[in-house]
């Protein structure tokens, strides 16, 4: 089959990206195989807090030493129940390899305790998280990041560079917003604003609210109830909160992009022209990624869409093709 760089094509019935980003994330066909079921981990971290690890369950026997291990970090929001973790998760059900998704603090259904959240250049924890993962697994190990981790990904195999491969053999991104700036600019524009920005505020706001009856003082209240957006969001809650001047600080020095050339291990670098959140424009060059970096830019994809098949579609198409570039 060929694959997502020049070849995919949307399904007729789903024109544009943000078709091709809401109808597969609300309805399209996850899985082929029996609904992914995993067994949770906590693991408790330096700093008196804990994540949250998903392993898949079933004939890939999570922790079997001679698997490859294929380790997930979702996006915003996100969590081992979104649509492209299932997918995933049945990809790698389908090809006998151990699965698992490691949450980002705040988003396992259960509030962190430290005075901290999680954000896109969150190198530091990706590393101790792969760094954990190592201790237990013998085999081999590839990483794949979606959005906002997968940005968080390549920051930490940029800044890792030859170190990075004791760790994991290969690193995925999927549609993330390497330029963390100018995705900032898009998704707080007309359609995306009211979409997209409503949806994640809808639940960023109430957490980051939660986190404040923990550690009282943390950020201003009235500000953050006030805030319509997500840069607005970022320069209140996220940005301070992780060592931060502000909103535009964050995205300058968390932006994966201008370090992209800085990777040592094989990384493909998975992005669709018509993402809204992510404009086309911003996508990395050849030239600015070094001989490690894969890049593959269909023209069609939305937001970690890549429909495929007859009405209601399906959502297989994507990891299909990057799970089997990892395992390869």
């Amino acid at each position: 089959m060929p694959d997502l760089c020049d070849d995919y094509r949307a399904p007729w019935w789903l024109p544009g990206g943000n078709l091709q980003t809401i109808w597969p994330a609300l309805y399209s066909k996850r899985f082929f195989g029996a609904h992914p079921q995993y067994r949770r981990e906590r693991w408790d971290t330096p700093d008196a807090d804990f994540v949250d690890i998903d392993w898949l369950t079933g004939p890939a026997k999570t922790n079997t030493q001679g698997n490859t291990l294929v380790v997930l970090f979702h996006g915003l929001e996100g969590s081992s129940r979104s649509h492209y973790s299932e997918a995933f998760a049945d990809f790698c059900a389908e090809h006998s390899a151990a699965f698992a998704v490691a949450h980002f603090r705040g988003c396992s259904g259960e509030l962190n305790r430290a005075p901290r959240a999680y954000h896109s250049g969150d190198h530091e924890e990706i590393g101790w998280v792969l760094a954990r993962f190592r201790e237990q697994h013998a085999g081999r190990i590839v990483a794949v990041g979606v959005s906002l981790g997968g940005n968080a990904l390549m920051r930490w195999a940029a800044e890792a560079g030859d170190s990075a491969s004791k760790l994991v053999s290969a690193v995925a991104s999927v549609c993330s917003p390497l330029d963390l700036a100018a995705g900032s600019v898009a998704i707080g524009r007309g359609f995306n604003r009211a979409v997209y920005t409503t949806m994640f505020l809808r639940t960023m706001k109430p957490k980051a609210m939660q986190k404040l009856k923990q550690h009282p003082g943390l950020f201003d209240a009235d500000k953050l109830a006030a805030a319509r957006d997500l840069y607005e969001f970022d320069d209140i809650f996220t940005a301070p909160l992780h060592g931060f001047s502000n909103a535009d600080d964050y995205y300058a020095r968390a932006s994966a992009k201008p370090h992209l050339h800085r990777i040592r291990i094989p990384a493909l670098v998975l992005n669709a022209r018509n993402d809204p959140f992510v404009p086309a424009a911003s996508l990395p060059r050849e030239s600015e990624v070094g001989t490690h970096v894969t890049l593959w830019q269909p023209r069609d994809g939305g937001h970690v869409g890549f429909p495929d098949g007859h009405m209601p579609g399906h959502v297989r198409r994507m990891p299909n093709e990057v799970g089997s570039w990892l395992l390869r």
